[in-house]
């Protein structure tokens, strides 16, 4: 298969970044200082990741707010135009998650619907529209000092609120401008013009904030507890599972898909819970390995890793809903049980 590129390739191979493949894309993992390192300056200033490889179906007309209305778990008529919505896209059989998606509601009867990299297509028939994600680059400027460095070169973008969307000018292009990100720091996201993503991506390198790959972008989700599509959320897995209730709007005017399994699954209970796993030492936890309750198989690690700012392993992990926060458990690392505690999350917070 034909991996699709973003329209900064060339600029991260120029800067020296391992690619790999991810999603159908070749993007990069990370940059010469290492996915650690990455880490760190997102933690504490700010970097630069392309996430071009999440899709932009546009979504337009005067029947589109209806369209996304019917589809989508949240419900749109609690925000309007120049804001963005965290929904889902259930399957119709059993509620499970088809695909985690921001809305950024661009103007009055135009939506750009950002699903993840492999889903665009069953985005699009499930609500129509165009995919115009080949016309444009997505960059996200993370972390806590990511509003200062851009403001030195476009002030109005670097003002929008958190899960606000607004079109401003950035080093010369005119980008449509999101305060959302996947990091659990501040930030925004940009969506480039294709053929101006070079020249902005080196004039936001030229404020001093450093690239970062999809390494770096994963151990900071893990840290936030944020979901990831294929792992905490996917086949099988409904949003009261991972916990994420608050997605659903239960009440709204004609439903949503999968409303029917889903109401049904919130009255007779889950019978899994998303939990967060601290694990002591360096050795993190992976995807897939099992989590030992009383010595006994009661679940699965659904993405672990080492955490940087903590100093030691933590995970996600789907667990009987009675094992709550405090208990003791064990994580079979390669056939060693080795000792965890489920906790609250985020493992990390700003």
């Amino acid at each position: 298969m034909t991996l699709r590129t973003s329209p900064l390739d060339a600029a991260h191979r120029a800067l020296g970044a391992k690619m790999v493949p991810f999603g159908g894309w070749d993007m990069p993992l990370s940059f010469v200082d290492g996915t650690l390192a990455e880490h760190r300056a997102c933690r504490a200033g700010a970097v630069l990741f392309d996430v071009s490889h999440l899709g932009t179906v546009r979504v337009s007309g005067s029947d589109a707010f209806d369209r996304l209305q019917a589809a989508f778990t949240n419900d749109l008529a609690k925000i309007g135009p120049g804001r963005a919505q965290y929904t889902h896209l259930l399957d119709d059989s059993d509620a499970s998650v088809l695909d985690d998606i921001i809305v950024w509601w661009v103007d009055d009867e135009v939506f750009d619907v950002m699903p993840n990299a492999s889903n665009t297509d069953r985005v699009v028939e499930a609500i129509g529209g165009a995919d115009v994600t080949d016309t444009r680059a997505v960059v996200a400027v993370q972390g806590p000092s990511a509003r200062e460095h851009l403001a030195a070169i476009a002030p109005e973008a670097a003002a929008v609120g958190r899960f606000r969307v607004i079109t401003a000018a950035v080093a010369g292009a005119v980008c449509t401008v999101a305060g959302t990100g996947y990091t659990g720091e501040d930030g925004l996201e940009l969506a480039v013009p294709a053929g101006a993503a070079p020249a902005v991506w080196e004039a936001l390198l030229g404020l001093g904030v450093p690239p970062a790959g999809l390494g770096a972008r994963d151990t900071l989700r893990l840290e936030a507890a944020l979901p990831l599509h294929g792992h905490e959320l996917g086949p099988g897995i409904t949003p009261l599972q991972a916990g994420l209730g608050w997605v659903v709007a239960w009440d709204k005017p004609g439903g949503f898909r999968g409303r029917e399994p889903l109401v049904a699954e919130r009255d007779r209970g889950v019978a899994r819970r998303l939990r967060g796993l601290s694990v002591p030492g360096r050795r993190p936890p992976r995807a897939d390995q099992t989590v030992l309750v009383d010595g006994a198989p009661a679940g699965f690690v659904t993405s672990g890793n080492f955490s940087p700012v903590l100093g030691h392993g933590i995970a996600l992990a789907f667990l009987p809903p009675e094992v709550g926060e405090g208990t003791e458990v064990a994580v079979d690392v390669r056939g060693t049980p080795e000792p965890a505690t489920v906790v609250p999350t985020p493992f990390v917070g700003r």
